[in-house]
């Protein structure tokens, strides 16, 4: 009996294993740089949000340098608690023609209020639930949140994340 005991904890342990390299290696190429498809890149410079302030911001206008797009929401506190970090981000390499673009999956006027609360000085356009089909044509398979794609300025993908950022992945943005 013992000897069956001790075949089923092994047959587990080896089935755990398993499970948990499978795991580790899908977390690993989702990690991997991935190309975004042209046709996804031409639909996202085609796009246009209101702002908080209630202007329109071209996408296309955005085009010709390296841009940071993060996808965001009030109620998603990871998120916000990647703001700081992204904020001084931009502070420190607007001079270098860095831009960063918040596009918040949220009701515009909790947009509003939150950002008299806690204001950055980037740009925030409104995306509302069509910036997770965007979100999801720029690589953001699952639609979580928080989202950020790292644009090189042609427009090539430098890196994204799935998940809050840390300061370690913003050292990478500029290599």
């Amino acid at each position: 009996m013992t000897l069956n005991v001790n075949r089923r904890v092994a047959m587990y342990a080896g089935v755990a294993a398993l499970a948990a390299i499978g795991g580790v290696g899908v977390a690993w190429k989702r990690q991997e740089l991935g190309a975004i498809s042209p046709e996804a890149l031409n639909s996202f410079w085609a796009a246009e949000f209101d702002t908080p302030a209630g202007e329109s911001l071209s996408m296309k206008s955005l085009q010709g340098r390296p841009l940071v797009i993060n996808f965001w929401a009030t109620w998603c506190t990871p998120c916000i608690e990647e703001m700081p970090l992204i904020d001084a981000f931009f502070r420190e390499n607007e001079s270098k023609g860095w831009q960063v673009l918040g596009l918040a999956i949220d009701q515009p006027s909790r947009v509003r209020q939150f950002l008299t609360q806690f204001p950055v000085n980037y740009k925030i356009g409104l995306a509302g639930l069509n910036g997770t089909e965007l979100g999801k044509l720029l690589g953001n398979d699952v639609g979580g949140l928080p989202f950020t794609v790292v644009l090189n300025a042609d427009g090539q993908l430098i890196l994204s994340k799935l998940g809050k950022l840390t300061a370690n992945d913003i050292k990478k943005w500029v290599i």
